[in-house]
């Protein structure tokens, strides 16, 4: 297996672990999967709409609303369960991610333009000894980690297309977010923007 680069301690990057054709083959799937789970910008507790698209496949997927943050078995739009999983995500958690117990949750967002996703913790799953894996397709994505209290100092690198990272043991919790993508520097997602895909053990 190729050796990570360990960006802090907890917070492992494998640049460009994911050939063209694999990113290729994940972005057919999800196009197709959004055809039966659209992507929506869900609402904030407080009313306010996220500048970045979701949707999910697996058992679980997250959503969000006036009600609060939380994982549901069921697209909130459609009231239908989420579209199965990809084998290519199954096995690559099996080999970064815990190859006893599988995800039951791979959440999918969609960067257009100026969306971001401001720092915030993966808190909402019932056990963090689970890591979070991430996957990133299409325009490169300025990333932001700090540590576990929000006033922790961060650092920023650039996520390629292709880059996946794991968030464990003591960045399990470490808030983290994405300041921005650089419009244009990738052709792979029709229409322009970034997809980012995180595999997660939610129950």
């Amino acid at each position: 297996m190729l050796q990570p680069l360990s960006v802090t301690p907890g917070f492992d990057l494998w640049p460009g672990l994911l050939d063209l054709e694999a990113q290729t083959a994940l972005v057919a799937a999800i196009l197709e999967a959004a055809e039966a789970a659209p992507f929506a910008q869900y609402e904030t507790p407080q009313g306010k709409a996220m500048s970045a698209a979701m949707t999910a496949f697996g058992p679980l997927g997250w959503v969000s609303d006036r009600a609060g943050y939380r994982y549901a078995d069921r697209h909130p739009g459609t009231d239908r369960p989420w579209p199965a999983m990809p084998r290519a995500l199954l096995d690559l958690w099996a080999r970064l991610g815990d190859p006893e117990t599988p995800p039951d949750s791979c959440l999918v967002n969609l960067y257009r333009d100026d969306a971001r996703m401001g720092l915030h913790q993966d808190r909402d799953e019932a056990d963090p000894r689970f890591p979070v894996l991430s996957v990133s397709l299409g325009d490169t994505a300025v990333f932001r980690i700090g540590g576990t209290r929000r006033k922790d100092p961060t650092r920023s690198l650039k996520l390629s297309s292709g880059d996946v990272c794991r968030l464990s043991g003591p960045a399990r919790l470490a808030f983290h977010g994405v300041d921005r993508i650089l419009p244009g520097s990738s052709s792979l997602v029709p229409g322009g923007g970034r997809i980012n895909l995180t595999l997660r053990r939610a129950r």
